[in-house]
């Protein structure tokens, strides 16, 4: 049930990124759409931004974790391009700005909707 909030969450941060940014746009304005972006930034989050904050890990410490924001912005221009390329979902970021600010949105929205929607874990003694 935790996967289906978080992608709800997710969903819905993108459709706040691209009503908010000017560089994302979206070809259709379902719901597929965002729904779609949503799997393929997740699978994207779990997979690819793992290895780029490891490699990037001497930048992180030296801009005292300010580097994130950078590979947040990248790891939602490669999915939005996964997105277009491999499976044909029309969510466009048109270049590295546009995704810098919305994945910036992304994360803010997603924190604020994750402490108000998702359920709270209990630790068990």
């Amino acid at each position: 049930m935790r996967i289906l909030i978080h992608w709800f969450i997710t969903g819905v941060a993108l459709v706040v990124a691209a009503w908010l940014v000017p560089g994302i746009r979206v070809e259709r304005g379902a719901w597929t759409v965002f729904a779609g972006m949503a799997i393929i930034l997740g699978l994207v989050n779990a997979v690819v931004r793992p290895l780029l904050a490891f490699l990037s890990c001497p930048l992180i410490v030296l801009t005292l974790g300010l580097f994130v924001l950078v590979i947040n912005g990248l790891t939602l221009w490669l999915a939005s391009d996964i997105a277009v390329s491999w499976f044909h979902v029309g969510f466009y970021v048109d270049g590295f700005w546009p995704a810098f600010f919305g994945a910036l949105i992304v994360s803010i929205v997603s924190v604020i909707l994750t402490s108000v929607l998702a359920p709270k874990r209990t630790s068990q003694p």
